[in-house]
């Protein structure tokens, strides 16, 4: 009982009242008072830009205030700021093992991305060739992955052979032609 209602009960005995109706009449008391502050416009919490500002403890339950996992939280950051397609890329330079499975990322690597076209460099014109008879299959890999749309192509190409066109000891002519027997 508050001080008020102490008060209040205390001249009530004064007038009588004992036992049950003091008791009733501290609850009435209670009621009115607590009425009385219903019709009172509330001031709004945290003062700025309409936010509510929470107080006091979390409590048992989820709570916006409570300490969040970091992956949620980047997870979040990602979603806000419209990086998830950015990241997905990534992923596919980042991850290629784990994209497309160790035996193919042992012999091949993805050389860039453009537009969804992935651009990728086997080590030798046989895996170049069982790459190209692969698509299908690394497309779905690759989507399951990293998600859907990311990559909708692939441009396979075998390793990048010497040049012999440029160079400080180039001699103009028909180039080597004995080279290769």
């Amino acid at each position: 009982m508050s001080g008020g209602d102490a008060i209040t009960a205390a001249s009530s005995a004064e007038d009588g009242k004992a036992g049950p109706e003091l008791a009733r009449a501290v609850l009435d008391a209670a009621l009115a008072k607590r009425r009385a502050a219903a019709q009172q416009p509330r001031r709004r919490a945290g003062g700025r830009g309409g936010e509510k500002r929470l107080r006091g403890y979390s409590g048992p339950g989820p709570d916006p205030r409570d300490p969040q996992l970091f992956g949620v939280m980047l997870e979040r950051l990602m979603k806000a700021r419209g990086w998830e397609r950015p990241k997905a890329e990534a992923t596919v330079f980042g991850a290629w093992e784990k994209v497309v499975g160790p035996d193919i990322a042992a012999h091949s690597r993805p050389m860039k991305l453009d537009g969804g076209v992935l651009t990728v460099e086997a080590e030798s014109t046989a895996w170049a060739t069982q790459l190209r008879m692969l698509t299908g299959r690394l497309l779905q890999q690759i989507a399951g992955e990293v998600g859907h749309n990311v990559v909708t192509r692939l441009n396979i190409h075998g390793p990048a052979a010497p040049s012999w066109n440029r160079g400080p000891r180039r001699v103009q002519g028909r180039g080597p032609r004995d080279t290769y027997g």
